[in-house]
């Protein structure tokens, strides 16, 4: 499904939660690439593993979570082979993250200034001095009003909004070539989240960085994203450009997501929603995993899951309906 020059691409990737219960499949067998420069979305519901991958990425599942099986290749290496230590080197400099919620990003006893500098001192070879004028420096990439005063501020003193510019700026420090943006905007208000969205944006064009947008919220796509990976319980279902995924969307699970979005155009008494539930990854359905809820399941669908299928240039799809 590659179809330019991957600045990370993801093989097959495997991440379970052992539980006592039972081993719930988090993400089972995804496979994507992010190419130089460009913004890929993944979206899908609440729980459906995008943030999984995410941090399936920068190595930070947490027990009892673990990768059982796939490739994350990165400068032609595969990063689930790094030993932590090596890991520690890449996070930050070479792929960094933007986490949902800010404040718990940030150490509340530290003053902000002291936190950026730790992290410039740990990835360059620069002063103390060097280091609070390179923080005053990418404060002022990131648009945050009055820098230097910032630094001397503990994080407790900025809004959500300022947070996350904080945390932007820590991002792209070193300007990595990967960024891995979990709902940046999520815990913020909507006139905040423009302008971080747009920050976002800015900063891809500016620095040339790849970007991984985490989101359940198809207007961040259509604003921002180059290419769409629909996620659903774990799995990929499609993949396109983004104008192909909201023009022509070919699976039956985002065909049911596009058609949920209200609009100021259509007038309705009820929005679309799409039937059942989302399965229990613990005991997954055989076969397809959106079959119980699918409209067009046949035979097939109930039996096995289905492979990729090119439906259109650049455009994938992992349903039976497309032989």
């Amino acid at each position: 499904m590659e179809r330019e020059e991957s600045a990370l691409t993801i093989e097959d990737l495997r991440t379970y939660f052992f539980t006592y219960n039972a081993t719930v499949r988090a993400v089972d067998g995804v496979s994507l690439g992010i190419a130089k420069g460009k913004m890929v979305g993944l979206v899908g519901e609440t729980g459906c593993g995008k943030s999984v991958t995410g941090f399936s990425i920068m190595r930070l599942i947490e027990k009892p979570g673990r990768i059982v099986g796939g490739r994350i290749i990165f400068e032609k290496e595969d990063l689930l082979k790094k030993s932590e230590a090596e890991m520690r080197k890449i996070r930050g400099s070479k792929i960094s993250m933007i986490f949902q919620d800010p404040m718990s990003s940030l150490n509340p006893v530290f003053k902000i200034g002291a936190q950026i500098i730790e992290s410039i001192l740990k990835h360059k070879n620069v002063t103390k001095q060097e280091a609070k004028d390179e923080a005053v420096h990418v404060l002022e990439q990131v648009q945050m009003p009055d820098p230097p005063g910032t630094l001397n501020k503990y994080p407790h003193e900025l809004s959500g909004g300022m947070l996350q510019r904080v945390i932007i700026a820590i991002a792209i420090l070193c300007e990595p070539r990967i960024m891995i943006a979990d709902e940046p905007t999520s815990a913020l208000d909507v006139t905040i989240q423009s302008q971080i969205l747009r920050l976002i944006g800015d900063l891809n064009k500016e620095f040339h960085t790849s970007i991984l947008m985490i989101t359940h919220d198809f207007g961040v796509l259509a604003m921002l994203c180059d290419q769409i990976a629909v996620m659903y319980a774990g799995n990929l279902v499609e993949n396109a450009d983004t104008t192909a995924i909201l023009k022509t969307p070919f699976h039956p699970y985002t065909q049911g997501l596009i058609k949920s979005i209200p609009t100021m155009t259509e007038t309705k008494e009820r929005l679309s929603t799409i039937r059942g539930f989302v399965p229990n990854l613990g005991n997954p359905p055989p076969g397809c995993i959106f079959h119980p809820r699918c409209d067009f399941a046949k035979k097939d669908c109930l039996k096995e899951k289905p492979g990729w299928v090119q439906v259109e240039d650049g455009h994938w799809v992992s349903c039976f309906l497309y032989p």
